[in-house]
């Protein structure tokens, strides 16, 4: 048996033997797979994805989100992408946890909104118009997706608007039918114009049982930097997707791992905010643990802990699961709408 702690929850973590060899052989993640058999091999990045370490700016120009129409559109693939033989289908999780009332709904949204404004952020939320813009494309996508949730649940929204590069919980009442973000923050996905960096897909992902994701092992890479963060941080692991080659003027796609982890805590993670991965979602190592103990995406897993014991191995032994808890990342594009940054130097979450 190996024990780990997780620096930023203070608490230790039982962690299989077997399981630590299996972080080791998939920490190869956020990076492309040779599309053909006579390609060049790609560069892998053992310890997470890491952008460039240039300066950042600490001021974002005012606010211009353009008008919109009744049903705003936003850059969404013509036809379900395809994914590489190898890879999994994508199925459509079934949740078997009993249906809450909309009080429940309500009163654990609430609580939800109350551990995240003391455990991740005390920012203020997002414009109420750009939150409207979000909610209407991220319902876009899950109707053009195979996943429908089974009950009402907590989703991980993602914008990969270098404009915006933000992330928000948001839940999704099907007593009524309403969407509440309930907590909002910086994030990274993709960058531009970098050799194998890859352009953060949009779509509906899930953390299915199909694949087991792992723990970060806290090692550096030959600069210095902690990709996936500190030791236990969480990865999860969205398996095969086609992305963007961001590299190339042609928009050529390929096939990348898509992830959601933590980074550096002291080199990368305060430039959050900006585009700067190699095509996977960037977390900052506050909500990685929020997400983590709350188990907000692990609903397979924890049905599946019972029958396997690689799950609950790897997952926390301290969590306390939301019965709000789902599976889905939903990422989408407001390029579209949002022209400059909504959000200034003293309005950072």
């Amino acid at each position: 048996m190996v024990n780990f702690t997780c620096s930023h929850s203070k608490r230790w973590l039982p962690y299989s033997a077997g399981l630590y060899i299996f972080a080791l052989l998939s920490a190869f993640s956020c990076a492309a797979a040779s599309a053909q058999s006579n390609a060049p091999s790609p560069s892998f990045f053992p310890d997470g994805d890491v952008g460039s370490t240039a300066p950042l700016s600490r001021t974002n120009p005012p606010a211009t989100i353009l008008p919109s129409p009744t049903q705003p559109t936003a850059t969404l693939p013509a036809k379900p992408l395809a994914t590489p033989p190898s890879a999994l289908p994508l199925p459509a999780p079934i949740t078997n946890a009993p249906a809450l009332s909309s009080a429940l709904v309500d009163q654990e949204s609430q609580n939800l909104h109350a551990a995240f404004q003391q455990e991740v952020s005390h920012a203020p939320p997002p414009p109420p118009e750009l939150q409207a813009l979000w909610i209407s494309l991220a319902r876009q996508q899950l109707e053009s997706s195979q996943y429908r949730p089974g009950n009402s649940q907590v989703v991980v929204l993602v914008d990969r608007n270098p404009k915006v590069q933000r992330l928000s919980l948001v839940v999704i009442n099907l007593n009524d039918q309403t969407w509440r973000i309930i907590g909002s923050t910086r994030v990274s996905t993709g960058k531009k114009g970098r050799k194998d960096y890859y352009i953060t897909p949009v779509g509906v992902f899930t953390n299915t049982a199909n694949r087991l994701g792992y723990r970060a092992l806290g090692t550096k890479n030959e600069h210095g930097i902690m990709g996936n963060g500190t030791h236990g941080m969480r990865v999860w692991d969205f398996g095969w997707q086609q992305g963007t080659k961001g590299w190339l003027a042609n928009h050529e796609q390929g096939p990348m791992r898509l992830e959601m982890h933590a980074t550096d805590p002291y080199i990368l993670e305060k430039r959050l905010g900006h585009t700067a991965s190699a095509g996977c979602i960037r977390i900052p190592a506050l909500l990685n643990v929020f997400l983590d103990r709350h188990g907000l995406l692990d609903a397979d897993y924890e049905q599946k802990s019972h029958t396997d014991k690689r799950f609950l191995a790897l997952l926390r032994k301290d969590r306390t699961p939301s019965p709000l808890s789902g599976v889905a990342v939903i990422v989408i594009d407001t390029s579209n709408t949002v022209k400059t940054s909504p959000f200034t130097h003293t309005h950072h979450f």
